[in-house]
């Protein structure tokens, strides 16, 4: 516990708490504590002008990372037939249809993204709907998971896709990457990530939509960014 007291001080003297850092300064230090002794995963949390209890202010979506999440992602498909086919020849963990549904009464849930049909959507609602729904993971025709194409959505989900979906406190948190990738990778997921929840602003947002942002490791500090930086990096990447 001393050691450990000791590394957090030291991450801690290398961040300035109230100074809003350009993404370019904040990456070598995010880098550098991450001194634990795995591959520290880097999140950003987005604080965001909204009240998610207002329908129309609800920000939800999908994003694929370039750089990807350095993650192995499972994936189950609710499919039969040919689609169960494609859905395997494209590298799906678990197809199924009532084997599945099954399986998942049971308590075995061991797959991080689900994809349905649209013909299986009804009996998916019906046998694992109050199972699924608590624990994210119920297919949605929003979020491209309830499709025909199977194919190009497990695909899309093992590629470095991530959901996001706005907390009722207006933060949106995601995991976007790993402390060993380079600053040029977390670079491109940093603005991919933002951008996709720029084009995410429901109507009803007003004012400032893009508050505050702020990145850190698994173990290490939180460095504030700064937003106007931020913003213009978005529109030379537009």
């Amino acid at each position: 516990m001393a050691e450990n007291g000791k590394r957090i001080k030291a991450v801690r003297l290398n961040v300035e708490a109230e100074r809003n850092y350009a993404l370019e300064e904040a990456l070598p230090i995010l880098k550098k504590n991450a001194t634990a002794k795995f591959d520290e995963t880097i999140d950003i949390a987005i604080n965001l002008g909204v009240d998610p209890k207002h329908a129309d202010q609800m920000v939800r979506g999908m994003v694929t990372l370039p750089s990807g999440t350095g993650k192995t992602i499972r994936v189950a498909v609710f499919a039969k037939g040919a689609k169960a086919e494609e859905a395997l020849k494209a590298g799906a963990d678990v197809v199924g249809d009532d084997d599945l549904l099954e399986s998942i009464k049971a308590g075995t849930i061991n797959f991080d993204r689900c994809i349905a049909t649209p013909d299986m959507m009804a009996k998916l609602a019906a046998a694992v709907g109050k199972i699924l729904g608590p624990r994210g993971l119920m297919p949605n025709p929003k979020l491209g998971t309830v499709t025909l194409d199977v194919a190009k959505a497990v695909k899309d989900a093992k590629g470095g896709q991530v959901e996001f979906k706005v907390e009722k406190n207006g933060i949106v948190q995601a995991g976007i990457g790993k402390a060993s990738f380079s600053e040029k990778e977390i670079t491109a997921n940093v603005i991919a990530f933002i951008s996709a929840i720029n084009h995410a602003k429901p109507a009803g947002a007003k004012g400032v939509y893009i508050k505050k942002v702020s990145v850190s490791s698994t173990m290490g500090a939180g460095l504030i960014l700064d937003t106007q930086d931020l913003i213009g990096k978005l529109t030379k990447a537009a």
